[in-house]
């Protein structure tokens, strides 16, 4: 064989073998890299990805891994042996269910954010809604808001609508959402003529969305943490949850709209 042949077949297989190197290397600090399940409500989901790729920077050993969703869906697959390392509420009774069920560690309990309760019509609405006793006009057919049964936001519209003395003509064009999200949704497509969102979730879609008013709650809107019971990663998610009240975690949170605790 030509010198130059063996020379370049040498070469080949000594970049093959490099490149096996490198990639059983990735593999191994793939492998390395622990996971953390963080389940939290679908409010959260944009501000919790900005928590979980600063937590990562930080910690580089470690995975974030979210589930988002309806705080008490979370809650039910918690319960039923979905795994999760932290669970993360929209509100305190998803949280109170959560720990009566023994599937988070009550002593790891914080409220780490506030939100404020907002009514909102399609940004090109021509109805002239101000307040939510206008949704009773006639020309107002449909308006959205979480499951109260499953979703903390449907939860809060409901208690202020009572309040008000407002809740069943309202329900009557109700269109109920499997989260907070799809209520936003439903608004920014013009599907509905209203619905009620957290000021966070309206804050993302400005263009879409009109706040028509901040509605009061009957109970200030808390954000409880907790890691669960079933983690096989209790430091982990401690130090996650410590990262989430942090100074650095607040401020990742206020930038997303949220309020201190």
């Amino acid at each position: 064989m030509h010198p130059a042949a063996r020379l370049s077949t040498s070469t080949a297989a000594r970049l093959a073998a490099i490149g096996l190197a490198a990639l059983l290397g990735l593999a191994a600090q793939t492998a390395s890299a622990a996971e953390l399940v963080v389940s939290a409500a679908a409010s959260l989901t944009n501000a919790f990805r900005a928590v979980a790729a600063a937590y990562e920077q930080r910690h580089p050993e470690i995975r974030i891994v979210l589930n988002f969703g309806a705080s008490d869906v979370l809650m039910q697959q918690i319960i039923q042996g979905a795994p999760a390392d932290v669970f993360a509420s929209a509100d305190q009774l998803a949280m109170d269910k959560a720990q009566a069920e023994a599937v988070i560690v009550a002593a790891t309990r914080r409220d780490f954010a506030a939100n404020a309760l907002v009514m909102i019509a399609p940004a090109d609405s021509r109805l002239g809604l101000r307040e939510p006793r206008d949704l009773l006009r006639p020309e107002v057919r449909r308006i959205t808001y979480g499951n109260p049964s499953s979703v903390p936001v449907g939860r809060y519209a409901r208690g202020a609508l009572e309040a008000a003395g407002l809740w069943e003509p309202v329900s009557a064009k109700g269109v109920p959402a499997q989260n907070v999200r799809q209520a936003l949704d439903y608004v920014a497509r013009g599907e509905v003529d209203a619905g009620f969102v957290f000021a966070t979730d309206a804050a993302i879609l400005p263009d879409k969305v009109r706040v028509v008013t901040t509605v009061p709650t009957r109970t200030p809107i808390a954000y409880p943490i907790a890691v669960t019971s079933r983690t096989r990663a209790a430091d982990e998610a401690g130090r996650f949850v410590d990262y989430v009240l942090s100074a650095e975690g607040q401020s990742i949170l206020a930038r997303h709209g949220f309020r201190p605790r």
